[in-house]
């Protein structure tokens, strides 16, 4: 057994044309953010702790994998927007300048755990008023990190990434495969 311990659908579709296997069971953790806590160290405590929760709960599973994702702009780690005035504020922020989005990866199998983090640049283009407006409205950053999704409606204010396009999506698919390789994972087995 396979599994992802994490509900985002956008990691489910990455893994799907690997792992068609792949069973959901999303961990439930606290995620609250660490005082000086680093992007980095943020991330891979999250996908850390994810792992153990659902290996704690699922022993039988062969392979478990846990990620999360978050961005950072003008020095402070962006969360999902709670309102249209604060991803209008994150929207602010990404117009500074290059941003950065984090993700923590860890795989566990047979009492092995390994872990890696990717980072990823990427330049916000220009946001009007207007466009805030359309964008929220949509309904597709209520629930992403940094209010964004490069490969929805949020791609159209992506000017350029540095890195790993899969990773701002929300799970870098070369780094994960190279984690469940070394762990024995029969990538592709089920679709060939």
């Amino acid at each position: 057994m396979i599994v992802l311990a994490s509900a985002s659908p956008r990691r489910r579709e990455l893994l799907l044309p690997y792992l068609p296997q792949l069973q959901i069971h999303p961990a439930d953790i606290d995620e609250s953010l660490r005082a000086h806590e680093s992007a980095s160290d943020y991330v891979t405590r999250l996908a850390a702790s994810k792992n153990a929760a659902v290996r704690a709960a699922l022993p039988s599973a062969a392979w478990i994998i846990a990620a999360d994702t978050c961005v950072v702009a003008a020095g402070r780690i962006l969360g999902k927007p709670a309102s249209f005035a604060q991803a209008c504020a994150m929207w602010q922020d990404l117009q500074q300048g290059w941003h950065q989005v984090w993700t923590g990866v860890c795989v566990a199998h047979a009492g092995q755990v390994l872990a890696t983090q990717v980072m990823t640049e990427v330049l916000w283009a220009p946001m009007d008023a207007e466009a805030m407006q359309r964008y929220w409205a949509s309904g597709e950053p209520q629930d992403k990190a940094g209010a964004y999704a490069i490969q929805g409606l949020g791609g159209l204010f992506v000017a350029e990434i540095r890195g790993s396009y899969s990773n701002v999506v929300g799970l870098p698919l070369v780094e994960t495969a190279q984690l469940l390789r070394r762990l024995g994972c029969p990538l592709w087995s089920a679709a060939t």
